[in-house]
This record gives structure tokens, C-alpha cells and sequence, in this order.
């Protein structure tokens, strides 16, 4: 029964996609030369999910997540390229706490690449790769909390909501970490992010979590990882979200509740 509920999922956001795409409204996934406010620079990110947008070149991001148990990541990329971006992370649980930090094992790269612009036809589609998991690292298993994207494929269009811009994704993904709990499978990924008077904007993802799913390793409920956000986007520069984490409870253990996270963006241009 889950599993023909996640098929559902899927094909869902595939028809969505489908069918938005005869009424699609730019949205600047090309990162037009113009973007000079967060209001004109695509998303690069729902929440967890990446989209098929890239920072314009000549502008970078810092971001810095407040998870659960104190912890704290810190991100920055920059667009080198209208096409191409790349990025760098690190972060630890218990900073904000009164015990010993868990720190994250290494800094973690992103690297991404849109190789189609979205068109009247066509959504954007881009390539790329994510070391970054979220949540506390798991020595015992080798993982984050919740596993990186690693190797993936993407693709967004853009449309019109009754009257508000939104963004409609879909994705695959094959993580690295799969290799740890021999949970070979990519996982699919699938997301929308909407943006009311270019200052609230509101986020919703499902990963179906199909490289963590199995029982017997003790993790994971098989439910997959639904995701949601509020974004509230401060100035022309500055982003702040309250980001609420595995709705619907994927985790076997260490958690009776869904997550609750900050996420600060700031982007600027040079």
C-alpha cells in the first residue's frame, strides 16, 4: 500500500510538471544578466532538494542552518558561470549546547551544471553533485541523519499559480553513502516553491527515500522524507525560513517528532 503511494506521488509531480509546462512564465531559471536582487536569483535549493537553478555569475551565497540539538551549517557558493556553480560546507551538531560538539568528518562540496535553459518548450535541467548530508553525522553508520543528494539530475519549470509564481521540480538522485547500509537504489525527489508579493514564499519536497528504506537496517519507516518551509525574504539581500523537517516521521530512532530548523540566506553580487 505505501509502496503504490509513493508511485502515485511520483507520477503526480510528473503530470504536474507535464501539464504546467504549456503555461509556463519565466521565472529566470536562465539567470539573466538583470539579477541583481534575491527577488531576480532562481532558487537553488527547495530545502534539502536542489532545483535546476544556479547562481548568476559574479554572485555568491552564505547560508547558515540552525538543526536540531544545536547544531549549525554553514554554506557558501558562487556562481562562475551564468550555467555553473560550485560550493562548499561544514557544519556540527551541539555548537549551541552544553556538551561535546559531534562534528561533521569533513568539508563537503556542491557542484552544479544546467545544461538546458528553460524555454516555452523545454524546463531547466541540470547535472550535479552534493556531498552535503543534514542532521547529525552517524559515525557508526558512516551517514548524515539524512543521507546527501551525491550524484543527481533535475529538472524545474516555472508557472503561474493563480496569479503567483511558483516552481514546480523533479528529480533523481544516487547517493554515496548508499554504500555504507548496501542500499543500492537512486532515490526520486520531487518539490514546489511558491513566492507571494516577492516576500513570503512557501516550499514543500518529498523524497521518496528509496535508498533508505530498508527495515532491517533500523533506520527508516520506509515513508520517505517530507519536507516543508516558510520563507520570509527580509530585504534585497537577505532571506530568513523556518524550515519543519521529515514530516511525516521517517525515523526509527532519535525522533518522536517532526524537526524544526532556521535557514539564513544571504546573496550578494561583486
Amino acid at each position: 500500500m505505501l509502496k503504490a503511494f509513493k508511485i502515485v506521488l511520483l507520477f503526480t509531480g510528473l503530470i504536474f510538471l507535464l501539464y504546467t509546462a504549456a503555461g509556463a512564465q519565466d521565472r529566470d531559471y536562465d539567470n539573466r544578466e538583470l539579477a541583481r536582487t534575491v527577488n531576480e536569483v532562481p532558487p537553488t535549493d527547495i530545502i534539502d532538494a536542489p532545483t535546476a537553478g544556479t547562481l548568476p555569475r559574479g554572485c555568491f551565497d552564505m547560508v547558515m542552518r540552525v538543526y536540531s540539538n544545536g547544531g549549525i551549517l554553514g554554506k557558501t557558493s558562487i556562481g562562475l558561470s551564468n550555467r555553473f556553480m560550485l560550493g562548499m560546507s561544514y557544519g556540527a551538531e551541539g555548537i549551541i549546547s552544553d556538551r561535546s560538539t559531534n562534528r561533521n568528518p569533513r568539508i563537503e562540496f556542491n557542484i552544479k551544471l544546467r545544461l538546458i535553459d528553460e524555454d516555452a518548450y523545454l524546463p531547466a535541467i541540470a547535472i550535479g553533485y552534493n556531498s552535503q548530508g543534514y542532521g547529525a553525522y552517524i559515525d557508526s553508520m558512516e551517514r548524515y541523519t539524512f543521507k546527501s543528494k551525491g550524484f543527481y539530475a533535475v529538472m524545474s519549470r516555472s508557472f503561474d499559480l493563480y496569479g503567483t509564481a511558483a516552481g514546480g521540480h523533479v528529480g533523481i538522485n544516487y547517493s554515496l553513502e548508499n554504500n555504507v547500509d548496501h542500499e543500492e537504489e537512486p532515490s526520486v525527489f520531487f518539490g514546489l516553491d511558491t513566492r507571494f508579493n516577492n516576500n513570503v514564499g512557501i516550499l514543500f519536497e518529498y523524497d521518496m527515500g528509496l535508498n533508505d528504506n530498508r527495515a532491517s537496517q533500523g533506520f527508516a519507516k520506509g515513508r520517505g522524507y517530507f519536507n516543508m518551509g516558510i520563507k520570509w525574504i527580509y530585504s534585497e539581500n537577505l532571506e530568513l525560513e523556518i524550515v519543519l523537517k521529515d514530516m511525516l516521521i521517517n525515523r526509527k530512532v532519535g525522533a518522536t517528532t517532526f524537526g524544526r530548523e532556521l535557514r539564513f540566506t544571504y546573496i550578494e553580487f561583486f
